[in-house]
């Protein structure tokens, strides 16, 4: 797909293909939900060029959602890619949908924020590149987001699952 200005008819017709990819995750969870015996409420965005799904506990003091997560969102990084598969086999395209579940990814890109703001103070006071703990694609990508939001650069290292961000001065 070409690439265009925000506005177009092509920037449009990318709005209504991750809105489908969207509504393909949103049905694909939802089985499996039921499968899981789970009760969530699905919200479906389209965020950062991205396809964006939320799996939301239906009552604020259930806390089931959260098995779904698993350690350090091992569980959700393995659904996430589990949907991805689903929307791909859908519309034979390769997916870049980024799912949350209980509002655990936005707790971490707050988090990772903060993270990545204290080693930009540091490489702006200190003048050195900054290397920080290894991070899965997700985080990574927040991290690089911040770094380039600041004025900086950064890059990825390393392999996976050591694979970490090292943001360098200006």
């Amino acid at each position: 797909m070409a690439t265009s200005e925000p506005g177009t008819a092509a920037d449009g017709d990318l709005v209504t293909r991750l809105e489908e990819e969207g509504e393909i995750a949103a049905d694909y969870l939802e089985e499996f939900l039921d499968i899981a015996d789970l009760d969530g409420d699905i919200d479906i965005d389209v965020d950062h060029g991205r396809a964006a799904v939320e799996i939301l506990a239906e009552d604020e003091d259930d806390t089931s959602l959260r098995r779904l997560v698993g350690p350090d969102g091992q569980v959700l990084d393995a659904l996430q890619e589990l949907t991805r598969l689903a929307v791909q086999t859908k519309t034979g395209e390769r997916s870049r949908l980024m799912l949350d579940v209980a509002g655990f990814r936005a707790a971490r890109r707050k988090e990772l924020i903060g993270i990545a703001r204290e080693a930009i103070e540091r490489v702006k006071a200190e003048g050195a590149a900054v290397t920080l703990k290894p991070m899965n694609p997700f985080e990574r990508k927040v991290v690089h987001d911040a770094v380039a939001d600041a004025g900086l650069v950064s890059d990825s290292e390393g392999v996976e699952p050591e694979r970490r961000v090292v943001i360098h001065p200006a």
